[in-house]
């Protein structure tokens, strides 16, 4: 069985060369460690909406990849906490299962990973938008899922993502949303808080906004985002912080 793991990457690697392309490739066999069946697929999955609008338009972009990578990550997280933390509660599940998958974490998995270099290797021009990477790497899945099925989806965000770059009995137990955090406290010490939009600019990447959060009418965090809810979590994140809860 070794022997024929062995032979397999070899003839996997001979495949590799006989591509144009070369180092992108040699590049995702090296995240995902086998060689796809569908290279289109894959290179859609790293092609922003703004780089096929504006040149690759053949490829399409990966929004469609990103719809169901993000539902097959849920669902392998949902199989995961449900097997392993079986004396859990429902609303433990859901909160840990929130926080691996908040576009935070998802966005330094995909960093960590290395898929960062693989959308420079592409091509692609870069973007500003902060959640770039994590959203390319739900589309990535939902590529995964279409050329492998859902046991080599689930091998890959397990053995190759989760293992080897998170602590998740740490993660599990850590609550990175913010804006929740912080109202709750605020509901506990019965103090009031408000988030205030104080600035929106139409970029070419994007909308992006910029908020402050007050707590009884004093400003303790501010925040920017290419969403409200992103910039409402980086002004809370500021706050607690600040705060030192």
């Amino acid at each position: 069985m070794k022997v024929n793991r062995i032979f397999r990457k070899v003839i996997d690697k001979i495949r590799l060369l006989s591509y144009k392309d070369r180092e992108s490739y040699l590049l995702l066999y090296s995240i995902l460690g086998y060689v796809p069946n569908n290279m289109a697929l894959y290179r859609m999955a790293m092609t922003h909406s703004s780089a096929s609008a504006s040149g690759n338009k053949k490829l399409g972009c990966n929004e469609r990849l990103e719809f169901l990578g993000d539902a097959v990550l849920s669902s392998v997280i949902s199989d995961y906490l449900y097997s392993n933390f079986v004396k859990e509660r429902e609303g433990f599940l859901s909160k840990s299962r929130s926080n691996l998958v908040c576009r935070e974490t998802l966005n330094e998995l995909a960093i960590e990973i290395g898929l960062n270099r693989f959308l420079e290797a592409c091509g692609l021009p870069s973007q500003h938008n902060s959640y770039v990477y994590g959203n390319a790497l739900e589309a990535l899945i939902g590529a995964i899922y279409i050329d492998k099925g859902y046991k080599q989806c689930r091998r890959f965000l397990l053995d190759r993502v989760f293992s080897r770059h998170l602590d998740l009995e740490s993660l599990v137990r850590t609550d990175k949303n913010y804006k929740s955090r912080l109202i709750e406290w605020t509901q506990k010490t019965h103090k009031s808080i408000e988030f205030r939009l104080v600035g929106e600019e139409l970029r070419k990447d994007g909308a992006f906004f910029v908020s402050e959060v007050y707590i009884d009418n004093q400003l303790c965090g501010v925040g920017d985002g290419f969403s409200k809810r992103e910039s409402q979590q980086k002004a809370s994140r500021q706050a607690i912080s600040k705060l030192g809860l």
